[in-house]
C-alpha cells in the first residue's frame, strides 16, 4: 500500500522535477534516525511551493518505508516556520494544486512514525494546520499562528477543522477559526497548540535533542505507541478532509473570497457586506 502511494508521490512531481530544484527548497539529513526535514525558502517566509507540496508527501511516505528513519523533526529555515501557500503556483501551467496539497496533508497524516516540530516566526494557514498532525511541537517566543481562512474567504484545509477540535476542544478551535485572529506563543502554550514554549536560539537544539531520545526506543515499539496514540482519528481525518475539499470548491472564486483577494492586493479592508 505505501509502495503505490510512493509512487503516486512521484507521478505527481515529475512535471515539477525540471523546473524546480525541490532539494533547494525542501532540505533532508537523517541524523542519529531522526530525519530533519527542513522548509527552506527563508526569502519568502517558507512559503510552499507545487514542488514542495509533491516533495513532503514523497519524503513522508518514503521515510516510513525506510528502516534507518525512527522519527522525523519538522522545521523551518530563516525567521519563521511558513506562510502557507505560495499563491503562485496556482497559475503554473499544468499544475493541479489542488491534488498536490491533499496529497502531502495526507502523507503527514498517515505518517506512523513520530514527528516532531520545531516552529518560529509566522506559521500561516497551511503553515499552521500541518502542525496539528504532529505529536508534539516547540515553538520559540517568537512563534505567531494564524488560520486566515475566514478572511479570505474560504474553508480551512489539511483535515484542521477536525485535528484542532481533537487537540484543544471544540470551542477554543471554533474561536481560532470563526476570528482568524493571531495566536502568540503563549496562548498557543496555554491552548495546547505547542509542549513547550523556548527562546528563538534554543529551539533548534531543543526539539533535536527530544527527536533524539525518541529515536533510541525500537521503531516498531514507537510505531505501535503512535497507532494506539493517533491512528484512530484516520477516519476522521479523511472524513474532514472530503468535506474540506469540497467546502473550498464551493469557496474558491466566490465573491467573498475575490473581495478578499483583491482587497489584500489593493492593501485595503475588503467589504463582505457590499456583495
Amino acid at each position: 500500500m505505501h509502495v503505490l502511494l510512493i509512487a503516486q508521490c512521484l507521478l505527481i512531481l515529475l512535471p515539477f522535477i525540471n523546473r524546480v530544484d525541490m532539494t533547494d527548497q525542501i532540505l533532508t539529513e537523517n541524523i542519529d534516525g531522526v530525519l530533519v526535514v527542513t522548509f527552506n525558502r527563508p526569502e519568502k517566509k517558507n512559503a510552499i511551493s507545487n514542488a514542495m507540496w509533491a516533495g513532503i508527501c514523497d519524503i513522508f511516505r518514503s521515510a516510513s518505508e525506510d528502516s534507518s528513519v525512527v522519527c522525523a523533526l519538522l522545521c523551518g529555515a530563516g525567521d519563521n516556520f511558513s506562510s502557507g501557500v505560495d499563491l503562485s503556483g496556482f497559475s503554473e501551467e499544468g499544475a493541479d494544486p489542488q491534488a498536490l496539497f491533499n496529497a502531502a496533508a495526507l502523507a503527514i497524516a498517515e505518517f506512523d512514525k513520530p514527528l516532531v516540530a520545531a516552529v518560529q516566526g509566522a506559521s500561516v494557514g497551511g503553515g499552521a494546520t500541518v502542525l496539528f498532525h504532529a505529536d508534539i511541537v516547540y515553538a520559540a517566543d517568537t512563534f505567531r499562528m494564524r488560520l486566515p481562512f475566514a478572511s479570505l474567504g474560504l474553508a480551512p484545509e489539511w483535515g484542521s477543522s477536525y485535528m484542532l477540535q481533537a487537540n484543544i476542544g471544540a470551542q477554543r478551535a471554533a474561536e481560532l477559526f470563526y476570528t482568524a485572529e493571531w495566536v502568540d506563543a503563549e496562548k498557543a502554550l496555554s491552548q495546547g497548540i505547542v509542549a513547550q514554549v523556548l527562546p528563538a536560539e534554543e529551539l533548534f537544539d531543543h526539539a533535536m535533542a527530544k527527536a533524539r531520545e525518541i529515536a533510541q526506543w525500537p521503531v516498531n515499539a514507537l510505531r505501535e505507541i503512535k497507532r494506539s496514540l493517533r491512528m484512530h482519528h484516520l477516519p476522521a481525518i479523511e472524513i474532514a478532509m472530503q468535506a474540506e475539499q469540497e467546502a473550498m470548491a464551493r469557496q474558491a472564486g466566490s465573491p467573498e473570497n475575490m473581495e478578499a483577494i483583491t482587497a489584500f492586493m489593493e492593501k485595503r479592508t475588503p467589504n463582505f457586506r457590499d456583495l
